[in-house]
């Protein structure tokens, strides 16, 4: 069974590939907004097929414990995604930590939706997982961002230069840090 987050306002799952026709329609309304965000993307990537394919190989990761992707939907419009958040590069051992990535619909932003989003899916990485520390790197240019990791308690650790290659463009990233305070 695919694991479902609930939160006061939004309701976060794990997909499989039947939930292709969800995860399309939302890249595709989101297609102009998010590009400055995320890598250069072929046209294959807003087909079906394409996201069939990448919900299925997301799934095995997710089995295999390495990446929990979750699929944010409101509560009042349970059937159309408006973001995404993904918790990969799971590692365990002495390291316990993981990487944070998020997108929102650009319709849904600055309501609190996606700070409600990583407050949920932080604390499941914390009490369910057992995770020391989340880690989340955003372009300093990214104040929207910025804002969502600092208002859920994420901290400055540094700044990584040149660290991914965004819309083409090699960017730097601030790192920014969560700690699980209880397995200090």
């Amino acid at each position: 069974m695919n694991p479902i987050l609930h939160s006061e306002r939004l309701i976060l799952k794990v997909l499989d590939e039947t939930g292709a026709p969800e995860t399309l329609d939302y890249v595709l309304r989101n297609k102009e907004f998010l590009a400055p965000w995320e890598p250069l993307r072929s046209e294959e990537y807003y087909t079906l097929s394409h996201q069939k394919r990448l919900l299925a190989n997301d799934y095995e990761k997710y089995k295999e414990g390495g990446l929990y992707k979750l699929w944010i939907y409101r509560r009042d419009r349970p059937e159309r995604v408006i973001g995404s958040i993904t918790l990969n590069n799971i590692v365990y051992g002495v390291f316990l930590s993981c990487h944070l990535g998020y997108g929102i619909d650009g319709k849904e932003r600055g309501q609190g939706f996606m700070t409600e989003a990583v407050r949920t899916v932080a604390e499941y990485a914390f009490s369910a997982l057992g995770l020391h520390r989340i880690e989340a790197n955003i372009m300093p240019r990214n104040a929207a961002s910025l804002k969502v990791a600092e208002k859920a308690g994420f901290y400055h650790e540094g700044l990584a230069l040149k660290y991914l290659k965004i819309n083409g463009i090699w960017e730097d990233h601030i790192h920014m840090v969560l700690r699980n305070e209880a397995i200090e």
